[in-house]
């Protein structure tokens, strides 16, 4: 079924508490000097501007895309220890791992992450035995101190009734482990509204043309709106370069003989429309390094990864027909031939990670993040992952703390003093949020809300969900659906236009819902979309 239902019309005016327009953004941004200008509203930047902002400095935070619009939304879509890292013997690491992990699933973001079980195939011939992958995984789920259970290995039996997908030709035994998930996008998008909470400014599609200065140190920033081609500049005391791929773009802008910092290495997804249910994921090592996945999220199957050295232009990275053969083929190691044909194949991505520079390939390089300062006394960090992602934002709240004097570590509170599990909004338990979505329908006239977008709802805004549910009482034809193949309605078009700095299509489609990773955001759609982000506006 392809038909869509018909779009509602809305009127022009926000919601009530909606975002300040982007002119209202620019004159705040231009008006003022701020503590700490963050050029980069990724994994990196949103982070620290979170934490920044809860310190009690004045923030500002810029992006040239879309808030999470390149790496930080093109990740595995995992929250996790870090098993690989064991063989490595990297032990430290991995516990440091499970802690954040686990208080993000807890205390941080409950209603965004997800516990996942993992099966790790054990097949003859394979790169590692059973008994080192059995032991591996009891080592992985004591440094979590057993909290998703006990690793061990299970019969490839067992695993198979579980997960009708597993490949069992050749299968010896399959090591069981558990770790989690989430939404990448929307955890970027609820971490720019924590900031904003605590009293940041931000501004998306704001493209950084050059830098200010003042006795030859870097104090802000010269800005285009690529919106509208609007021009303007933001004054700080310090600037803060966390532009993920384009770090050294940026750090070259303060010192045109800057060599490089960091390399980049591509690594690209695949999501496919599922065959049947996948109750566990399945991480398949494919020599002494790499491990393919094979993850079921967001109803779909999503596969990688790979990794490979990158060069060209980090705007023009994409997934490759020699990426998706490869990811094809890596998966049939473990998944059977019927869920890997091309016809399921729905959206395919990919991503930069940024390594630290050095000698070896991209694959055995380490995974850890690097900060610098430049000529100008501009500060740069590159590299991370979701999971330590509020890690990585204190340990440069700890970097600008010990800054010399005439910085603005003597406007802060201490790091050590803040809440470190000061939650995301919308925290919840999607559960109980699902249900209640779906009681109160009942008790409004219109239609009912399907369970199916009750619970999408619930896990991807938690209580935040009934600030969309409002806009479908105030507007029943929000409710509809935007596609009858997806659970998305209305009305969280108009909720991202208005609270979540949506601005184009691909930001709706792409990072604050799924029709894109679902093949759902046809030509009629995208019109759709753009024609309620107009009137936002106008």
């Amino acid at each position: 079924m392809n038909t869509l239902q018909s779009v509602p019309t809305l009127g022009t005016h926000p919601a009530a508490g909606g975002n300040p327009s982007r002119a209202e953004t620019r004159e705040l941004l231009a008006g003022a000097t701020y503590d700490l200008l963050v050029i980069g509203g990724g994994i990196l930047g949103t982070s620290v501007a979170w934490h920044a902002a809860q310190s009690g400095l004045r923030v500002a935070m810029v992006d040239a895309g879309d808030f999470a619009g390149a790496t930080s939304s093109a990740s595995s879509k995992l929250v996790h220890g870090g098993l690989r890292y064991l063989q490595t013997g990297a032990v430290k690491l991995v516990a440091e791992n499970h802690h954040e992990r686990r208080v993000l699933a807890k205390d941080v973001a409950p209603h965004l992450v997800n516990p996942l079980k993992f099966y790790l195939p054990v097949y003859k011939g394979g790169p590692h035995g059973a008994a080192k992958l059995g032991a591996g995984v009891f080592a992985y789920s004591a440094l979590s101190a057993f909290g998703d259970g006990v690793g061990r290995l299970v019969s490839p039996a067992r695993a198979a009734a579980d997960n009708p997908g597993l490949r069992t030709e050749n299968l010896k035994a399959v090591a069981v482990y558990g770790d989690h998930q989430m939404n990448d996008s929307r955890m970027a998008v609820m971490t720019v509204r924590a900031a904003v909470d605590s009293g940041a400014v931000v501004l998306n599609h704001a493209e950084v043309t050059g830098l200010r200065r003042t006795v030859g140190r870097v104090t802000g920033a010269e800005l285009r709106d690529r919106t509208d081609g609007s021009e303007f500049g933001v004054d700080a005391r310090l600037v803060l370069n966390a532009t993920g791929p384009w770090v050294d773009h940026l750090r070259r802008l303060e010192d045109k003989g800057a060599a490089p910092s960091v390399r980049l290495s591509k690594g690209a997804h695949l999501v496919l429309r599922r065959k049947s249910p996948w109750r566990a994921a399945m991480a398949t090592p494919i020599d002494k390094y790499r491990i393919t996945f094979a993850l079921p999220w967001e109803d779909q199957l999503l596969l990688g990864t790979t990794d490979e050295a990158y060069e060209g232009d980090p705007g023009d990275v994409r997934a490759t027909q020699a990426d998706i053969q490869q990811i094809l083929d890596e998966a049939a190691f473990s998944v059977r031939d019927e869920h890997l044909d091309r016809d399921l194949i729905s959206y395919a991505f990919a991503g930069l990670r940024v390594l630290p520079g050095g000698p070896g390939g991209v694959t055995a390089a380490k995974r850890e993040t690097v900060v610098s300062e430049g000529i100008g006394g501009m500060l740069s960090v590159a590299g991370g992952k979701w999971t330590t992602y509020r890690h990585i934002g204190r340990a440069v709240m700890d970097k600008l703390a010990k800054l010399p004097g005439g910085s603005i570590a003597q406007d802060m509170e201490p790091v050590g003093e803040l809440v470190r599990r000061t939650p995301l909004p919308g925290i919840s338990n999607p559960n109980a949020v699902a249900h209640r979505l779906l009681v109160d329908r009942e008790r409004e006239p219109g239609p009912r809300m399907d369970p199916s977008t009750a619970r999408h709802l619930a896990t991807h805004y938690g209580s935040l969900s009934f600030d969309i549910a409002r806009l479908v009482n105030e507007d029943p034809a929000l409710g509809e659906r935007i596609h009858p193949d997806g659970p998305e309605i209305w009305a969280q078009v108009v909720h991202a236009r208005d609270h979540e700095w949506a601005e184009t299509p691909e930001d709706v489609l792409r990072r604050r819902t799924t029709l894109t990773i679902r093949g759902l955001d046809t030509d009629e759609v995208r019109e759709r979309v753009a024609k309620l982000l107009a009137e936002r506006r106008n």
